[in-house]
């Protein structure tokens, strides 16, 4: 296999510790040409001082202010593309990767001339033995998008690379000229979206998504929620999502999207509540 050159772009706000964890793993990869980017948006916890000490082969990009997830990643695709970057990998800052995770996904993107995207699996750190991500499905009827395999015991039930609807802006590989066709990702994404977003356009490129199980990275994020929710995340994740649905769903998806979408929010919003009160009693 040709080694392309992917430049590893991730992004961080006040995360110092998950950063440093993320680079010391990618530190240990096998995958010879690369480069990594970091894109602080703005941070007050001395990343930006404790990344250049400890990582100083880190290419740091220093932003003057939190240009959030999509701004921060297009800043660095910028960069990278300035820098001749062949593919593009956007990593989630709270992960870490195995040794070999780079190979099977660049591999996978080689193998044909109309895949866009690959993404891997992607595990619980908090308990490797479950999945986070092992695919994704869209559904414009009922105005959800989901992970599949989500906390599912990783028993090789998910080890079979296929399509999915949407690469996880967790972890995700794309080639230059993909970028340059489609664009970056779209910054009115307040928050959550812009990846499923980014995706749909790959998509309607005519490109395919492809899920690489044979790739394995590791999220720090919340076994029991899938992910820490908050009140002003869940409100801005269906902002997003209804965004997301408005844009691309046909007519007659529109005859039952917008109240599927307000019950599966609501469900949701309930979730938290309940689990918050229980909390704090």
């Amino acid at each position: 296999m040709t080694q392309p050159l992917v430049f590893i772009i991730l992004v961080n706000w006040n995360g110092k510790d998950v950063t440093l964890d993320c680079l010391a793993s990618l530190q240990r990869i096998s995958y010879a040409n690369h480069r990594v980017v970091v894109v602080d948006n703005a941070s007050a916890d001395g990343s930006v001082d404790e990344i250049s000490r400890r990582f100083p082969s880190v290419q740091l990009l220093k932003m003057r202010e939190n240009l959030r997830f999509a701004g921060g990643n297009n800043a660095g695709m910028r960069h990278a593309l300035d820098q001749g970057a062949e593919m593009i990998l956007l990593l989630n800052n709270d992960t870490t990767v195995a040794m070999g995770f780079l190979e099977p996904l660049v591999s996978a993107m080689q193998a044909s001339n109309d895949i866009g995207m690959v993404t891997p699996k992607i595990l619980y750190a908090s308990d490797p033995s479950r999945i986070w991500f092992a695919g994704a499905r869209i559904s414009f009827w009922t105005g959800t998008m989901k992970h599949l395999g989500i906390r599912a015991v990783d028993d090789g039930s998910f080890d079979i690379p296929g399509p999915t609807d949407y690469a996880t802006g967790c972890c995700v590989l794309i080639k230059r000229t993909i970028v340059e066709q489609v664009g970056m990702l779209d910054e009115s994404f307040f928050m959550y979206g812009e990846d499923a977003d980014w995706s749909m356009r790959v998509r309607r490129a005519g490109m395919r998504l492809l899920y690489v199980p044979s790739s394995s990275v590791w999220h720090k994020v919340s076994l029991s929620s899938g992910g820490h929710l908050s009140g002003f995340k869940l409100r801005n994740k269906f902002i997003s999502n209804f965004r997301f649905f408005a844009r691309y769903a046909e007519w007659y998806h529109w005859l039952v999207f917008p109240w599927m979408n307000v019950v599966v929010n609501a469900v949701a919003a309930v979730r938290y509540l309940v689990g918050h009160y229980g909390q704090s009693h």
